[in-house]
């Protein structure tokens, strides 16, 4: 593996030591089309011979916007192998996302997945002044050239090109820029993360040997590939030999776990968090003693451990609960799921532990854009991996603690810097070469690396203790009732927060108590609904500091989405959007803060 040190060296080792008559896959017309690891090769040797037909040389930017499907592959690796960098961009951001990105990067050209895509950056595409021309990948926008033309112009002049392609890959150095992947903005404008070769690729061999699945395995492929989390993964996943089928829709991917029955996949907390519900829904609609049996399943797994697994008659009620509910679990999940790997913000240790005990191990990882991106993940088994945390510190890479908590690392994963921004480079790496994360966090045993929160986001309540919101926020997640939930009360005198009601299940709540609503606004406004969630913050309330309680909360009518700007594309709160939507809300809780016997949560019966 020491001749692996830029992305496009993946293909020829795969195709020399893992030959797969699959090795991706993706739908055309709702069935699923193969790539041989021969095809996938000579596809990409197109791509770069259609590139240079075309005029684009090593050292342009090439913008791409699309949803997961085989052909980002192809135009990655074409891209990477001649020396273009790839700018991959989200394909659910704002227009004014798109055109600060495409105009800061220079791109020279842009590739979008359809009609959608393209209509939202035409215009401004058509006022970019150094874009030559947009394209499409699949065949359905009329008025731009395809992929397609472009792969079959590649292939007409292969045999012209062949030379200088080989040439080009021979001068591209491991610490040339590979991408510039713009962060997800959630705190103002969009910064240019340029990774190179060195920096992808150290991070895919270290992580080499901790996945444990290998070329005789499958794996979905679901989150977006523009993102570094996915994108690493998936050139690991190929170095590896694993068959890798991609999912353009999050809609598709029940029947997608029934079709592909993979083995693995990588996934963000929130879709984990989705699974369960739906879990939960079923195990709710049953009746009597299987209902039952199905909560008191749910409740083993959550208090599952390694140490008390070893007890025999743990051991026992583990066995029958596995033939009752975590078989039938895994089923619905696709039968073979062995490993997930989850990511990109914090997980809920007591979802962990579930899927654990139903034999899928969820393996939480940690990193940023800017580290390539794994810092830490946990290994397969103890004693390399500890719950409640994101394991120990991956190989090559050095991590130490600064006395305000905040991580720092060093190693050949950080970034090379953002692009055109010396200042804010300067700002997150020091003169010594440790990169600031602006993560809190501590070393447990000297080994597995523990979050605690954000440096930026933790606050101070007037009377000077500080309040770390994700970890409250996460606690208030684990609830059926709600979906989202950020907490306020920066310089103010206690904690509060708004919540985004589960409404799928404040519906079926409401329905159960013959409460009557119009609509989502109207039933958060009902006494009863206020009275429920004030129980259920109490109880919350129980496992927090004093100066913790969350003293008042306002309930919106809203579900949070990336499509509606209130969470980021991986699903990260939009703090400064959220405080702006609901500027009169939060006005509303903090109007006096003095609060009476009404705000003493779960002080009053409520029912469930």
């Amino acid at each position: 593996m020491e001749n692996l040190k830029r992305t496009f060296d993946i293909l020829p080792y795969v195709l020399k030591n893992y030959p797969q008559g699959i090795a991706i896959a993706g739908k055309k017309d709702n069935k699923w089309q193969g790539y041989s690891s021969q095809e996938f090769y000579d596809i990409v040797q197109y791509v770069s011979s259609g590139l240079l037909e075309m005029g684009f040389r090593a050292g342009d930017k090439i913008a791409t916007i699309t949803t997961n499907i085989p052909e980002w592959n192809f135009l990655d690796m074409g891209m990477s192998q001649i020396g273009i960098i790839h700018v991959a961009i989200y394909p659910n951001i704002s227009e004014e996302e798109y055109d600060f990105i495409l105009n800061h990067c220079e791109a020279s050209a842009v590739f979008v997945s359809d009609e959608n895509h393209y209509k939202k950056i035409k215009d401004i595409a058509g006022k970019a002044t150094k874009i030559k021309e947009v394209f499409s990948i699949k065949n359905t926008v009329t008025d731009i050239k395809s992929c397609h033309e472009i792969i079959e112009t590649g292939k007409a002049n292969y045999e012209k090109n062949k030379a200088a392609i080989e040439q080009t890959k021979e001068q591209i150095s491991p610490d040339d820029i590979l991408t510039i992947i713009y962060t997800s903005g959630t705190t103002g404008t969009p910064k240019g993360v340029m990774l190179t070769h060195n920096n992808m690729m150290s991070n895919v061999v270290s992580t080499f040997p901790i996945q444990p699945l290998n070329h005789t395995h499958t794996e979905i492929s679901f989150l977006p590939l523009c993102h570094v989390y996915e994108r690493m993964l998936n050139y690991m996943s190929m170095l590896k030999g694993i068959s890798i089928h991609y999912i353009e829709n999050l809609s598709a991917i029940a029947d997608s776990l029934q079709e592909v029955k993979p083995d693995g996949f990588h996934t963000v907390p929130r879709l984990l968090e989705m699974f369960y519900d739906k879990i939960v829904a079923k195990g709710k609609d049953l009746e009597g003693l299987k209902k039952k049996i199905f909560f008191w399943a749910i409740d083993l797994g959550f208090n599952y451990s390694f140490k008390r697994a070893k007890n025999p008659f743990y051991q026992l009620k583990l066995g029958i609960a596995n033939q009752l509910v975590y078989k039938k679990v895994r089923e619905s999940l696709g039968g073979n799921l062995k490993i997930v790997v989850s990511g990109g913000s914090a997980l809920q240790m007591r979802l962990q532990k579930l899927f654990w005990t139903a034999h899928v191990k969820i393996i939480e990882g940690y990193g940023l854009t800017e580290t390539s991106p794994v810092i830490s993940v946990n290994r397969e088994n103890p004693p390399d991996f500890m719950f409640g945390t994101v394991g120990p510190i991956i190989d090559g890479v050095e991590v130490k603690i600064a006395n305000d908590g905040e991580i720092l690392v060093k190693g050949p994963n950080v970034m090379k810097g953002y692009y055109k921004n010396d200042k804010a480079t300067a700002e997150v790496i020091d003169t010594d070469g440790w990169f600031h994360t602006g993560d809190i966090g501590t070393l447990i045993d000297g080994k597995f690396l523990k979050i605690t929160d954000r440096k930026k986001e933790i606050f101070k309540l007037s009377s000077g203790k500080y309040i770390a919101p994700q970890v409250i926020e996460n606690k208030l997640k684990a609830s059926s009732l709600i979906d989202q939930a950020m907490i306020l009360g920066e310089n103010k005198k206690f904690a509060s927060s708004l919540i985004s009601p589960n409404f799928n299940y404040l519906h079926f709540w409401a329905t159960k108590h013959k409460i009557h609503y119009r609509d989502n606004q109207d039933l958060i406004q009902k006494p009863e609904v206020i009275k429920r969630y004030q129980k259920e913050i109490g109880e919350i309330n129980k496992q927090l500091a004093v100066h913790e309680n969350i003293k008042r909360l306002k309930l919106v009518p809203d579900t949070w989405t990336p499509q509606t700007g209130e969470l980021s594309p991986t699903l990260k709160l939009k703090r400064k959007v959220i405080f702006e939507k609901y500027k009169s809300l939060i006005q509303e809780i903090f109007a006096t803060e003095t609060f009476d016997s009404q705000h003493n949560f779960g002080s009053e019966k409520a029912d469930d």
